[in-house]
């Protein structure tokens, strides 16, 4: 099994943000957008995970949202991995909160003792919005920094729990199920 950890968006997230998006998407450009019932930040990828290990697994991402009381997030400024000129992912930021950042370390230590790779990259929590494809020559981007740069978006919800995600691919895109939820709950 295809799994991560993720935060998802509430449905009233999920649908502001893709009002957004339906802007760029009329766009004739080679990227292939999320579906909007896809939207979340992931915080850890596991990849590919034995069935045999998913309540291990779970009962890890439980110890890690144990310590980490409910916290309110900010969401707000679309970008893309690793230029607007010549985007691979399209993204909405998640600010890096210090509350958020420590889940998200609690997350990577809890997990390592499972006998997952901590993640040594910078957090940069985000919500992929699209993928650009590799047809198009030079200049296929030309303006989309524009596009981009005249979207507005703020918002805030508050994180509750985490989720132990399975994907599920298909012709069509990945397809996401939630194993486990993990409530966040002060020590």
């Amino acid at each position: 099994m295809r799994l991560f950890i993720a935060i998802n968006l509430p449905s009233r997230e999920r649908a502001k943000i893709h009002r957004q998006v339906l802007k760029l998407s009329e766009e004739a450009l080679p990227i292939r957008w999320v579906a909007e019932e896809n939207y979340h930040v992931t915080l850890k990828f596991l990849g590919e995970v034995h069935p045999d290990r998913v309540a291990d697994v779970g009962e890890a991402l439980d110890r890690a949202a144990s310590g980490t009381a409910p916290m309110e997030v900010e969401l707000g400024g679309f970008g893309a991995f690793p230029t607007l000129r010549r985007p691979r992912v399209v993204w909405l930021g998640m600010e890096p909160s210090p509350a958020l950042r420590c889940l998200k370390q609690d997350v990577e230590w809890t997990l390592s003792d499972q006998g997952f790779e901590r993640e040594t990259r910078a957090f940069h929590p985000h919500v992929t919005l699209g993928r650009a494809g590799e047809d198009g020559g030079a200049g296929v981007f030309r303006g989309f920094d524009e596009l981009v740069a005249d979207l507005r978006y703020r918002s805030s919800f508050k994180v509750r729990r985490v989720d132990l995600m399975r994907s599920h691919p298909s012709h069509s895109g990945p397809r996401y199920s939630i194993l486990r939820s993990s409530s966040l709950k002060s020590g």
